[in-house]
């Protein structure tokens, strides 16, 4: 990528939105393109396409999306497929229609089976069934890396699809109704020194592995498959290494200072044992993540603070 290059970043007041525009900012980019939701409606197909066609970018990073953790996919199952569609449908359709050669679709690793074997390579996508808790958002991140393969194939664009794994970081959502496991801990964690609780309760038996990328690292990994021109299909993003969910508590406990007793309410859903991403391809491009699971963890809680104080 040319430094003067216009680069649009959708959802760039979201975690990976702003880290996308950190990464480039660092990286001497200058000509970056957002929108808020107000100024540009991504359900509005006139208006994406209008939008596109005006200002002609060089590159697009769909980083926008409708997301939460498994409570807010369950309920709001319609909203969630809807709206991630008409995101994804308007703006790589539209990237086409204006001429936009390269553009990199980011989904998420709940796009594969449930049941897949460990680690998880790329080519277990439509393998086998979804986890039936998130596949209204899942259905609607496959549809995103198809139609990005569709219009390589048909077009001869260079549009990649990349799956992250579970992201944390700044300007993550700590809303414990919305949030995934790694804020919501640390929220509960924060919350329950402050009270002087004897406890923190954590649903499940702790034993499911989850893997954690810190959301920095994701960035850079999008900006270095960019600059270094991949033109492949779909590609994991991850460390390659999970920690139990006991294991992350018992973290976040050390992290903020929560001296009291860890207790699994064996009650509540497991959910999947064991989630991990292979990550192979991606270090046969080059890269590999640069950020600790306690480090990231650190920063999450410095930013968690800022926004609660």
């Amino acid at each position: 990528m040319n430094k003067d290059a216009k680069i649009f970043v959708t959802g760039h007041r979201g975690m990976v939105g702003s880290a996308l525009v950190r990464r480039l900012q660092a990286g001497g980019y200058t000509n970056i393109l957002t929108r808020t939701r107000s100024e540009l409606d991504l359900l509005n197909q006139a208006a994406v396409q209008q939008f596109l066609q005006e200002e002609k970018p060089d590159y697009i990073f769909i980083a926008a999306a409708k997301v939460g953790g498994i409570n807010a996919n369950n309920t709001y199952r319609a909203d969630f497929i809807y709206q991630n569609l008409m995101i994804e449908a308007n703006l790589i359709h539209g990237a086409h229609l204006a001429g936009v050669q390269r553009l990199m679709f980011l989904g998420s690793s709940c796009i594969y089976p449930r049941d897949c074997p460990q680690p998880i390579k790329e080519e277990y996508l439509l393998t086998g069934s979804l986890e039936c808790t998130n596949e209204p958002y899942a259905v609607a991140k496959i549809a995103g890396i198809k139609l990005c393969e569709a219009y390589n194939t048909q077009y001869g664009r260079q549009y990649v699809s990349v799956m992250p794994t579970n992201l944390y970081g700044p300007n993550d959502n700590y809303d414990l109704e919305t949030s995934h496991v790694l804020p919501a801990l640390l929220r509960k964690a924060h919350e329950a020194k402050l009270r002087g609780d004897k406890e923190l309760v954590v649903w499940g038996t702790g034993t499911p592995r989850r893997e954690f990328l810190y959301v920095d690292d994701l960035a850079d990994a999008c900006v270095f498959l960019m600059e270094k021109g991949y033109a492949g299909s779909l590609l994991n993003v991850g460390t390659g290494q999970d920690v139990t969910i006991r294991e992350l508590a018992e973290t976040i406990m050390d992290v903020v200072g929560f001296e009291g007793r860890l207790v699994f309410d064996a009650s509540k859903p497991d959910g999947t044992m064991r989630k991990v991403l292979d990550v192979s391809l991606l270090k046969q491009c080059g890269w590999c993540y640069n950020t600790s699971l306690v480090i990231g963890i650190k920063l999450t809680a410095r930013d968690f603070l800022k926004q609660t104080t």
